[in-house]
């Protein structure tokens, strides 16, 4: 059970944890994550869990078009050209972390998770995951214009699930480098 947030987190995302770091640490995987919308909270809950922490290697939060070029080396002309929330950055910023980190599995989340501009969609939220020796994989998620609050617990079911597919003994068959 997370420590710090435990009561405020709801069962199932208690349960996801769970089983992520339950596989990842059976199978000495490690984890890693590159968040935008969800500002850390992913990397957060990973690390919240005593006794099974160590599974997790490093995060990147990356809130800006600068710290995403800086941090995870996602190429400036793809934001340019996609937008910062797009499929194409959120594969640059699963694989940057992947190959930035000594992880086997990086999850990346990039997206509005609150009121956004005139243009953009609110709850409009692009994940990747990028794992050694497996195709990077991604989905589009459409939460809607929920707020804030409950689009980044949507977005946290969504990274858990594809980190606990990715994962040995759930289907996949990852390795740490």
């Amino acid at each position: 059970m997370t420590e710090t947030l435990g009561s405020a987190v709801p069962a199932d995302i208690e349960a996801l944890v769970d089983a992520v770091l339950k596989s990842a640490s059976d199978h000495g995987v490690t984890l890693s994550t590159a968040e935008s919308c969800t500002g850390g909270l992913i990397a957060s809950m990973l690390t919240d869990v005593e006794g099974r922490s160590h599974a997790f290697e490093r995060g990147y939060v990356v809130y800006t078009d600068d710290a995403k070029v800086e941090e995870l080396g996602v190429p400036r002309r793809l934001i340019d050209r996609n937008g910062a929330v797009s499929e194409p950055v959120a594969r640059a910023m699963a694989e940057g972390a992947l190959r930035d980190s000594r992880a086997g599995v990086a999850v990346s989340v990039t997206g509005f998770a609150g009121p956004a501009g005139p243009d953009d969609e609110p709850g409009l939220v692009h994940f990747a995951l990028a794992a050694t020796g497996a195709p990077t994989v991604h989905e589009e998620h459409h939460f809607g214009d929920r707020g804030r609050g409950p689009v980044r617990l949507e977005c946290l079911r969504v990274a858990l699930r594809m980190m606990r597919d990715a994962l040995p003994g759930q289907g996949g068959m990852v390795t740490n480098r």
